[in-house]
């Protein structure tokens, strides 16, 4: 053997044993050398089922599928979270946050700031629940190794996507990286989408710093009231990023006489954040409730102490080495406060601002999911929330085999009573932004306790919205109060959301859905859910205020058939109300007026010139009485109405592009056809685009939308589940599961779930591999 030879076996034998992994030789394997070994199973579309006989076997199992699928993806988020894109990627291109990218150094001015401070280490050394549990750290170590492991048998050079094929950043990682992803997770809606005001390394996207990321959701849990049979049902429908580190991947986790659990789970964590076991389901949809406050910080003279009691505080400094493309250092340098990082806008020779994040320490999610996927009913599963007190920034919707339909935001939410608020308060640096501005030159305006709490400054359990049924819990991201309009919640603190306040088109149709089932008058049979017509009602692509709006729309046309356009030009818009006036108002793949109808109602909620406010369209105001039937109708004798008609008309015709066309043509993924409208219609499984109506009559990409969808019904006889992953299971476009679910998706059809053994074992396209390490 060579000295090169040698060399290059050595460097492996290093790399694999620094992910723990027992490399053997020809030699016989020594008993019990073997610390990690699972099972994969693959069903169709590439699903895996793992299962192994402890929670290390398990990670290790789970690690090397999901690196069979989607190691670049993670590879390249891993690279963000060390903060060491601008060394492989360049200081000003833009980074792989899929919810809020800015440039690779402000990126990694935040990152590295974060492992810097040792938050992660600290926590570690924590006992559980305020620290990670035994079994949640076994599983890391496992998933961190099988993903090593299957680096190592594969090779960089033969990696099968070419995005990261031979690249050096495709290398190892270690349970630390793992570690941050789950704390950057959570810190998702705070500290994390904050990274420019953080830093000052980076101009703000033109959107500003604190609008609420893009991720959304649909979630019901249906009670034995609510379902034909009387069983437990549930529909789960996040939406997250189409693309990138914020994906659902879809898998079954399975320990004999343990855990077995399925659903979907967000890349690079070893658990399931949405599913069922055999007796509950489970779903999540994006709170209301602020994760944050400022602190406005009273300067003292030289700017480097604030006041705090009458008492000065000296500002605290971190500084942050970034390694650029050419091997230079570039140093950046952060300041930092009792509340948290002080930010670098907003900030003059007398004030300045900190930012207080409740998620800034919170490893907690990662127990309670796993907790949540063992629990046997909805008292344990409530006890599993109580005891960690995790969720970043999501409420509950579960059910179980009994038929109780159960809400909670159970989420992290810092303690701010509305008296405190109102005492505390201090005008904002920032216009628009949704969280509180508090005093922070006096010790009276820090954050609350709750005897129940887990952590001091959030709110207990006790404390939490929370509502039980034997009918259906709904939530489509509107504050808790509208949960089931037969039970509005109210009376909570305002941190959590407002009660009272309009409902958005989406949850409007939402719970008009539920009611139309339970009634009968959707036209789907008899009245009540089952898994059949639960299918068929989240895909039914309603437009909600296409259907509010169209019988004024009609009378516009009547009335006013060759509006004026903003330019001036008289536009015949006959045709285009012929058009609508024929649509059903769903937006399929065929619907001939949906893409007419989407850039009519976005030109009515859009300023005829900047500066000016945004227009309100409906003939009926909101009434706080009447939440489920307000807003409604259209301004039909509105110029601003008839001149939105006008544009979009004339778009169409500037472009020569058919005003009947439909989602089919003009909205796609990978090349594919999609259904779908978008939030702002009032669309229920909705898509979203970054960008308008091109003049060659398509879109770009949809890039957000209905994620990993799961329609399940718990009953004695085991769970019947459909799902439907709309990106498919693998980012790397070599892969045969790239975009088979994104076909099923486009034609409305669902994934049969597998979930006992005999179902499993009853796939004929079954693949089964034994990973051992």
């Amino acid at each position: 053997m060579t000295l090169r030879s040698r060399l290059a076996v050595l460097i492996a034998l290093v790399l694999l044993l620094s992910a723990g992994v027992v490399v053997r030789a020809n030699a016989p394997a020594v008993a019990g050398g073997e610390r990690y070994s699972a099972t994969i199973r693959r069903t169709e579309y590439g699903i895996p089922h793992i299962a192994a006989k402890d929670y290390g076997g398990l990670g290790f199992g789970y690690g090397y599928a999901f690196a069979q699928d989607n190691l670049c993806v993670l590879a390249s988020w891993l690279v963000t979270l060390r903060g060491e894109r601008s060394r492989h990627f360049g200081a000003a291109a833009m980074s792989d946050d899929p919810i809020r990218p800015v440039t690779n150094f402000a990126s990694d001015v935040y990152y590295r700031s974060v492992a810097d401070s040792g938050v992660v280490r600290r926590l570690l050394a924590r006992p559980a629940p305020v620290g990670p549990s035994d079994e949640l750290r076994r599983m890391v170590d496992g998933y961190a190794a099988g993903y090593n492991r299957y680096l190592a048998d594969t090779g960089v050079a033969n990696l099968p996507d070419p995005t990261c094929r031979g690249k050096a950043w495709a290398a190892p990682i270690t349970a630390t990286d793992i570690w941050n992803n789950l704390l950057d997770l959570n810190r998702m809606v705070g500290s994390s989408q904050l990274k420019d005001a953080i830093t000052g390394a980076g101009a703000p996207e033109a959107e500003g710093p604190v609008k609420r990321p893009a991720a959304g959701s649909n979630g019901w849990a249906l009670g034995r009231q609510a379902t034909r049979d009387g069983h437990g049902m549930l529909l789960a429908d996040p939406h997250f990023p189409w693309n990138g580190s914020r994906r659902f991947y879809q898998v079954q986790l399975t320990i004999p006489g343990v855990l077995d659990v399925s659903g979907g789970s967000l890349y690079g964590t070893p658990v399931v954040q949405i599913g069922h076991n055999a007796s509950v389901a489970w779903t999540h949809t994006v709170s209301h409730a602020q994760r944050f406050t400022l602190y406005r910080l009273k300067l003292a003279g030289d700017r480097s102490s604030y006041m705090v009691d009458g008492r000065a505080e000296p500002i605290g400094r971190q500084e942050v080495e970034v390694t650029l493309q050419d091997g230079t250092v570039a140093g950046h340098t952060l300041y930092t406060s009792r509340y948290g990082p002080v930010l670098a806008v907003g900030r003059t020779d007398k004030v300045a601002y900190a930012l207080a994040d409740a998620n800034a320490a919170n490893l907690r999610a990662a127990d309670e999911w796993l907790a949540m996927a063992k629990a046997s009913d909805l008292t344990r599963l409530r006890a599993a929330q109580a005891t960690h007190q995790g969720m970043p920034f999501v409420h509950t919707l579960a059910t179980d085999i009994g038929g109780t339909a159960y809400f909670a935001d159970a989420s992290v939410v810092p303690h701010i009573s509305d008296a405190k608020a109102r005492r505390c308060a201090k005008p904002s640096p920032v216009p628009g932004l949704e969280a509180y501005v508090l005093d922070g030159s006096t010790s009276a305006c820090l954050w609350g306790k709750d005897r129940d709490a887990v952590v001091p400054g959030i709110f207990g359990p006790g404390n939490q919205p929370e509502l039980t049924r034997a009918d259906y819990v709904a939530n489509s991201n509107n504050t808790a109060w509208m949960t089931n309009p037969s039970a509005p919640l109210t009376g909570y603190q305002g941190v959590w959301g407002k009660d009272r306040t309009e409902l958005e088109p989406r949850p409007r149709v939402s719970l008009d859905m539920i009611a139309q089932r339970l009634s009968g008058a959707d036209g789907l049979g008899a009245p009540g859910f089952t898994l059949e017509t639960l299918q068929a009602t989240a895909l039914a692509k309603r437009n909600h205020t296409f259907e509010l709006m169209r019988s004024d729309l009609l009378k516009l046309c009547r009335t006013h058939p060759t509006p004026t356009a903003s330019d001036g030009t008289r536009v015949n818009a006959r045709e285009a109300c012929g058009i609508l006036g024929k649509w059903d108002g769903r937006a399929t793949l065929d619907g001939q007026g949906a893409i007419l109808w989407r850039e009519f109602f976005t030109r009515l909620r859009r300023p005829s010139k900047p500066g000016d406010s945004e227009f309100t369209p409906w003939r009926v105001p909101f009434d706080p009485a009447r939440p489920l039937t307000t807003p409604r109708g259209l301004k039909h004798d509105s110029p601003a109405v008839r001149q939105a008609l006008a544009d979009a008309v004339r778009f169409f015709q500037a472009n020569r592009i058919s005003l009947t066309l439909t989602p089919g043509r003009s909205q796609h993924y990978s090349s594919i056809p999609l259904p779908g409208c978008t939030e702002g219609e009032g669309c229920f499984d909705r898509v979203r685009m970054r960008g308008p109506l091109g003049t060659d009559g398509r879109y770009p990409e949809v890039d957000t939308g209905s994620s990993f969808m799961m329609a399940v019904e718990l009953g004695p006889d085991g769970p019947r589940s459909r799902t439907i992953l709309t990106y498919s299971l693998s980012a790397d476009p070599t892969s045969a599961h790239h975009t088979d679910q994104t076909v099923l998706f486009s034609r409305g059809q669902w994934v049969t779930g597998r979930f006992t053994e005999a179902e499993i074992a009853a796939d004929p396209q079954l693949r089964t591999t034994t990973v051992r390490g």
